[in-house]
């Protein structure tokens, strides 16, 4: 797994191995149905949305997970439901090697908006 910045979306996730990059291709479509009208960038070096100036979510690919930052608000339904995954202030991380949810990465990126 390569840590150097490639300066595309594309170019970062190929940077991972196959099984990576399919979940992070997933998210990313995921992310791309709630947010269509947003660009893709590379922020951090890892990738992003931006819209209407802003950056409402990031996703990134590590060793043991794949990662949704930051966490955004929401109700305690939300919040619940999203708590087995929260890993520090800012972050939501889903272990690799498990399925990820991508109904709840859906609701993530809607409260992610309202948040900009």
């Amino acid at each position: 797994m390569s840590t150097k910045a490639s300066g595309t979306v594309d170019g970062y996730i190929e940077t991972f191995p196959e099984n990576v990059q399919k979940c992070l291709e997933k998210i990313r479509k995921t992310i791309r149905q709630v947010m269509p009208e947003a660009k893709e960038v590379i922020s951090y070096q890892i990738p992003a949305f931006k819209l209407n100036g802003k950056y409402p979510i990031y996703f990134g690919g590590w060793k043991n997970n794949v990662s949704l930052y930051p966490v955004p608000a929401g109700d305690n339904a939300f919040k619940k439901a999203i708590a087995p995954y929260v890993a520090g202030k800012g972050t939501i991380k889903f272990p690799l090697g498990k399925p990820v949810p991508h109904d709840l990465i859906r609701e993530i990126a809607q409260a992610s908006i309202k948040n900009i």
